[in-house]
């Protein structure tokens, strides 16, 4: 039976796990109350990686981010992929799992990206059909993220708030809520992110996520972001982020930090960051 309650990350701040903190982690978290891994780094049968995770298990809940389910693909869903993601959710039990509305795999190809798509009655309807899917074999909710978007579809249709809203009506899936991720995608497409947020599912959300990005241009000279991973969060992103938590309440904040990882001090400086800004909407 689906089980579409279980498991809940403290209402605190996280970070994405890198085994090279793994030391500095048990010696003294500071401000990091769970952890996330991403799925397809523990798949394996064994090893250190997978000895770390059951030691980090035991006294932090933990967070399981899939990046390569491809829930937005024209295919069927990777049957053994899912297959080993069960396997591990089943041993593990994490507190949360989640995935992207985004493809990366065609015609038994993977390309190493979180591609976007277009936002269309064929598409809800695909995407629908996948989240019931894993959701039915996980027997657990799952957390779907909004992406960070570079291009536009002539073909979409609805605006990505009303889709990820109706996907949470069809499915009963909740939300990630990458404020990163909408900041990236507004300044890219010239759209105000705070008119996004103002329509964005804040009930359905069980995980937000903050993280650095790139700064370019593209060929008109207009400013292009990238969503790296590999940088601190910037100010007007911890705006965007004070202003949604005093809206909907504390939720599970994560800091990604996934290329150019920095010393554990710098990271936990950027989780206490998130920390205080929770205990002020408490306060």
């Amino acid at each position: 039976m689906l089980d579409m309650t279980r498991g809940h990350l403290p209402k605190a701040a996280g970070v994405g796990f890198k085994p090279q903190h793994y030391t500095d982690i048990l010696a003294d978290p500071g401000a990091v109350n769970w952890l996330e891994i991403h799925a397809e780094n523990y798949m394996g049968d064994g090893g250190r990686p997978l000895a770390q995770l059951r030691a980090l298990s035991e006294r932090f809940p933990i967070s399981v981010h899939g990046v390569g389910l491809s829930i937005g693909g024209a295919d069927p869903l990777d049957q053994d992929h899912l297959a080993r993601l069960k396997h591990l959710v089943g041993w593990l039990n994490p507190a949360s799992f989640s995935e992207h509305l985004a493809w990366s795999s065609h015609g038994g190809t993977y390309f190493n990206d979180l591609l976007p798509l277009p936002y269309t009655a064929e598409t809800l309807a695909r995407v629908a059909d996948h989240i019931d899917e894993v959701q039915e074999v996980l027997g657990r909710r799952l957390l779907l993220e909004n992406p960070s978007v570079y291009v536009g579809f002539d073909e979409t249709d609805m605006e990505e708030t009303d889709f990820l809203t109706e996907l949470v009506r069809r499915t009963g899936c909740g939300l990630l809520l990458d404020i990163n991720n909408v900041f990236v995608s507004c300044t890219n497409q010239a759209r105000d992110p705070r008119e996004y947020l103002s329509r964005f599912p804040l009930t359905a959300v069980g995980e937000v996520h903050l993280g650095g990005h790139d700064e370019d241009e593209d060929l008109d000279g207009m400013p292009l972001l990238i969503d790296a991973h590999g940088s601190e969060v910037v100010d007007p992103v911890w705006t965007l982020y004070t202003e949604t938590i005093a809206r909907m309440g504390p939720k599970p904040t994560l800091i990604e930090w996934d290329t150019n990882v920095p010393d554990w001090d710098m990271l936990e400086a950027e989780a206490f960051r998130a920390a205080r800004v929770l205990a002020g909407v408490r306060a």
